[in-house]
């Protein structure tokens, strides 16, 4: 019950993103100084064939130092994922909870900039090309 609660709150919040022209990104952070990623980011994003897409993505910490978990609402999905730090590069594995999806997984990566944000790739299993993605703090 728990979940499904999280999963609605997270849905409603995703809806109430605003997706429109993506603001153009900051520099690469420095490797030795990276800003912290958790939060709420709205996303704006390619799939493989070219298709836009948005959503939200949110970041919390993971059970060790540098470790995070992703969660994804995209397009009527929710995807849940673990990454680490390495840094300025966040990379990923994910899989897609929702029942309709429930055999898309994959793996990616992105760059933290200096301004926080998140730009890079993630592609679905079994899929040649990778999607790419663009995540912007949501301000609080």
């Amino acid at each position: 019950m728990k979940r499904i609660s999280i999963t609605l709150l997270l849905l409603a919040i995703s809806l109430s993103a605003c997706r429109g022209d993506p603001a153009e990104l900051g520099v690469d952070a420095s490797t030795t100084n990276v800003p912290s990623i958790i939060g709420e980011y709205a996303l704006n994003a390619y799939d493989p064939t070219g298709e836009e897409y948005g959503g939200s993505l949110f970041i919390t910490a993971g059970d060790a130092p540098n470790e995070y978990k992703l969660t994804w609402l995209v397009s009527g999905g929710i995807h849940e994922g673990a990454g680490i730090l390495e840094g300025n590069q966040l990379t990923f594995t994910w899989e897609s909870i929702t029942e309709t999806d429930l055999n898309l997984a994959g793996e990616g990566a992105y760059t933290v900039t200096v301004n926080g944000e998140l730009y890079g790739t993630r592609s679905i299993n079994g899929v040649e090309e990778p999607g790419t993605e663009a995540a912007y703090p949501n301000p609080k």
